[in-house]
């Protein structure tokens, strides 16, 4: 099945990242533009991770490998489509190879925590989300940014306690 528009992959990646993001794929603002999370979520997660968009875009530092490289469209009402199912298999395994420098990935978003967690999951994304620690100083399972999970966000607020462990973590890998 084609893309429902010209193939834009949008990803970022350095042999020195030191902090991997894997996330859905890019939506329209990130095609666009052509930089991984330049849009609202973007804005909402280098809040989460406490950078500024100089250190977020700093390829020592931050490596964005989302499942999908391309924009894979919208749904009916609007919403992006799930990252394209050949992507992943495709590219993260070498991707995983050559990013040898990561101290911790963050798996953004179902699609990603799925792929990567699989039969290690809890029964849903919050109680993975919530039991992170089980997973290792390496590796921490978050929600999707987006302004779709604002309800998400609202109903379990021991996720913005999670997020200062979050953000020491970066600051610990980062150096300031």
């Amino acid at each position: 099945m084609p893309l429902p528009v010209k193939p834009n992959p949008v990803l970022q990646a350095s042999s020195e990242a030191k902090i991997r993001i894997i996330g859905q794929a890019p939506g329209t603002l990130a095609h666009a533009s052509g930089r991984p999370f330049t849009d609202p979520s973007g804005v909402r997660l280098r809040d989460w991770l406490g950078v500024t968009e100089d250190e977020f875009y700093d390829e020592a530092i931050f490596a964005v490998t989302p499942m999908g490289f391309c924009f894979p469209g919208q749904d009916d009402r609007g919403g992006d489509l799930p990252p394209r199912k050949e992507c992943a298999p495709l590219w993260q395994e070498p991707l995983t190879k050559a990013l040898g420098n990561v101290e911790l990935t963050l798996l953004v978003g179902m699609y990603a925590v799925k792929e990567y967690l699989g039969d290690d999951m809890k029964r849903n994304l919050t109680e993975t989300v919530k039991d992170w620690k089980s997973y290792g100083p390496d590796i921490m399972p978050l929600p999707h940014p987006s302004w779709r999970n604002n309800g998400w966000i609202k109903r379990h607020d021991w996720f913005a306690e999670e997020l200062t462990e979050l953000k020491r973590r970066v600051r610990q890998i980062i150096g300031r």
